[in-house]
């Protein structure tokens, strides 16, 4: 059963997600405050909901202008070419990542239709680090495995957005 907070995410998304659909442009700005105030919530639920929902992993971009009159600008994210979309990959990727990092993104990737499952399985598979009997296969370090990791998962990507 979901906790009281985690529906009260889910409608905060839900209504942010309805806004962004009826836009054309794809972008809407709101006020934390408003939001907070509409749901019943304190602003630091608002600002949960924009970290964990609305990130660039997920094909968002938050801005935010703080003040009296602040407001929120939540964009989605549209490509115009192949080239945009690999650079934003790239982006997201960085110079290192983790296992856990790679798998969460690749998991986004999927759900925004990026990657087909079968895509982000191959993807996860060739990403995961290589244990014999509790032992790693390649004797490098865990941050040179992670910089590794990030070049290889570029490589993939890139070549699956410009296939």
């Amino acid at each position: 059963m979901s906790s009281p907070s985690s529906s009260l995410t889910k409608i905060i998304e839900e209504y942010i997600a309805q806004l962004l659909e009826e836009d054309s442009e794809g972008s809407v700005s709101l006020r934390r405050k408003d939001l907070a105030e509409r749901f019943g919530c304190v602003p630091s639920q608002i600002n949960y909901v924009l970290r964990s929902r609305f990130a660039p992993e997920n094909g968002f971009l938050v801005e935010s202008q703080r003040g009296g009159h602040g407001y929120i600008r939540v964009i989605q994210l549209n490509f115009k070419n192949c080239d945009e979309e690999v650079v934003h990959l790239s982006d997201l990727v960085g110079n290192a990542i983790t296992e856990q990092e790679s798998r969460r993104l690749l998991v986004n990737l999927q759900n925004r239709k990026v990657l087909s499952p079968r895509e982000r399985l191959i993807i996860e598979v060739s990403l995961r680090n290589q244990e014999d009997n509790g032992r790693t296969l390649f004797d490098v370090s865990p941050y040179r495995r992670d910089l590794m990791r990030a070049e290889l998962l570029k490589k993939l990507l890139t070549s699956l957005a410009l296939g």
